[in-house]
């Protein structure tokens, strides 16, 4: 399975992306506002890829988590995930993570975008939401321009490498206008 935008290309985790998934989660400036911390060793990353690669094969699957390749150069620019709930609820949280090469320039507003695209016009889902630590200002502007709304800030909910942090949540629903 892929996703496309203009820019970019969403596909499946594969076996080769381990070192790449591993320079993107020990870089510090990626990992500072991201609960999963920075990994002690890359078999700690190569176990998590090898859980991201079963879940995907599973049919029907709650977890996806795809490489984001930069189109045209295919280059492993970092990763998106969506986390699907019951089917009854119609929903699902989405989270992402780019190498700072790719910060401030509107990749991770289009990953967003691309991605709310295919929850709504192809899962036809009822509501998509994220989180972020209070302190990454960049998420919030990403997920504000995509037409996110701000829904609550819960206490001391992510675990980060600096300690706990409050994080906001945010969410958007089929009828809410997009960006």
């Amino acid at each position: 399975m892929q996703l496309i935008s203009s820019r970019l290309v969403f596909r499946f985790l594969h076996k080769s992306d381990l070192k790449e998934m591993h320079d993107l989660n020990s870089n510090p400036e990626v990992e500072k506002y991201n609960t999963l911390g920075i990994p002690a060793d890359i078999s700690i990353t190569k176990a998590i890829l090898k859980d991201r690669i079963n879940d995907n094969k599973i049919k029907n699957a709650r977890i996806l988590t795809f490489a984001i390749e930069e189109k045209g150069t295919d280059k492993f620019i970092g990763m998106f995930g969506f986390s699907f709930k019951h089917s009854r609820y119609s929903s699902a949280e989405i989270w992402y993570k780019f190498h700072p090469d790719y910060w401030n320039k509107g990749i991770a507003t289009e990953a967003v975008s691309c991605a709310l695209d295919y929850c709504f016009d192809e899962l036809k889902l009822h509501r998509v939401e994220a989180g972020c630590a209070i302190d990454n200002l960049g998420s919030m502007r990403v997920l504000e321009k995509v037409g996110m709304k701000h829904e609550g800030t819960h206490r001391e909910s992510l675990i980060l490498e600096s300690g706990w942090s409050d994080g906001h949540t945010f969410g958007i629903l089929e009828t809410d206008k997009r960006n």
